[in-house]
């Protein structure tokens, strides 16, 4: 069975985490789940119980922590299952990096490392208040508590502003050109190619082209309430476009994509049959889906071990 769940942050973490989520699944111990991740935004993932990894390179996998950071993806980042597993974690907003991070975000695109290298020994205390917590609420508690202390020790709280209005567009228009975005959030373009690499990892042309591609591939599985309008917007020039998309962000051609199994997209969310714990903001399916959480797709291959 796979039960996941996401909690909105509270105010004071709001500006910084856009959401944190619990993942669990009672598998087969001979079941491998073999995935991809296209993640808009930076995450933190701890793993509290399972065989998890990631394809550091062609046939290598690695999982170098319990406690890991992910960058924002450009294309399919390959991940992988043995048996039951939870995780833990918390997505981060990109106008947010400069308040949690010292490097530059392009320097973790596609990449997954131990969060101890950008954030030392608060990694392992954000691991060990994870692993002591009951219940969701406590685990959502441990986040929170480490976040604030992150952004406290880093010196640096302010969120950008207006890239978070930019975070809007690329979420919720994803067909919006460059210049009238630059122009609508009051800075020029050439302002917002800078800001956006040094946030967002990409540039603006690559954060709106992997927004318009997840808008599409969400429609075609069914998820979001895309209108006829919406899907005549985000049409490709032609078929040969289409599949150049399907090919840099999931290696598959379109029909592939529509007919690979993905049992991890039609989980059932558990918050949407039992009520939220005392002091937690739970979204279900519905308010995902109505609030444009169609984002980060997690694309997966089920293969059953011999």
């Amino acid at each position: 069975m796979l039960l996941s769940r996401t909690y909105h942050p509270s105010p004071e973490v709001a500006p910084y985490i856009r959401r944190f989520y619990v993942f669990q699944a009672q598998l087969p111990e001979a079941m491998v789940i073999e995935d991809f991740l296209l993640a808009e935004t930076a995450f933190v993932r701890c793993l509290v119980e399972g065989d998890w990894s990631g394809e550091v390179a062609p046939g290598e996998w690695s999982r170098p922590s319990d406690t890991l950071l992910f960058g924002a993806n450009a294309g399919p980042f390959k991940v992988r299952v043995k048996g039951s597993f939870n995780v833990v974690g918390f997505a981060i907003r990109p106008s947010a990096w400069r308040a949690l991070f010292a490097g530059d975000h392009p320097e973790y695109v596609d990449r997954m490392l131990p969060l101890e290298d950008a954030w030392g020994d608060l990694a392992s205390e954000l691991q060990r208040g994870i692993n002591a917590a009951s219940n969701d609420e406590a685990k959502v508690a441990a986040m929170e508590a480490i976040i604030l202390r992150r952004i406290e020790e880093h010196g640096h709280p302010q969120v950008d502003k207006q890239l978070a209005k930019f975070e809007v567009f690329a979420r919720r228009d994803s067909t919006i050109r460059i210049d009238q975005a630059a122009d609508d959030i009051g800075i020029s373009v050439r302002q917002l190619e800078r800001r956006c690499k040094d946030a967002f990892g990409l540039t603006p042309k690559g954060v709106l082209r992997r927004s318009k591609f997840l808008d599409m591939a969400a429609a075609m599985r069914g998820f979001g309430n895309a209108s006829e309008k919406d899907l005549a917007q985000l049409r490709y020039f032609d078929q040969s476009h289409l599949n150049r998309e399907f090919r840099k962000f999931t290696r598959m051609t379109p029909g592939q994509f529509k007919n690979t199994v993905t049992p991890l997209q039609t989980v059932r969310p558990e918050a949407a049959r039992r009520k939220p714990e005392r002091g937690l903001s739970v979204c279900t399916k519905r308010q995902r889906s109505a609030s444009g959480a169609r984002r980060g797709l997690l694309f997966s291959a089920l293969k059953t071990a011999l």
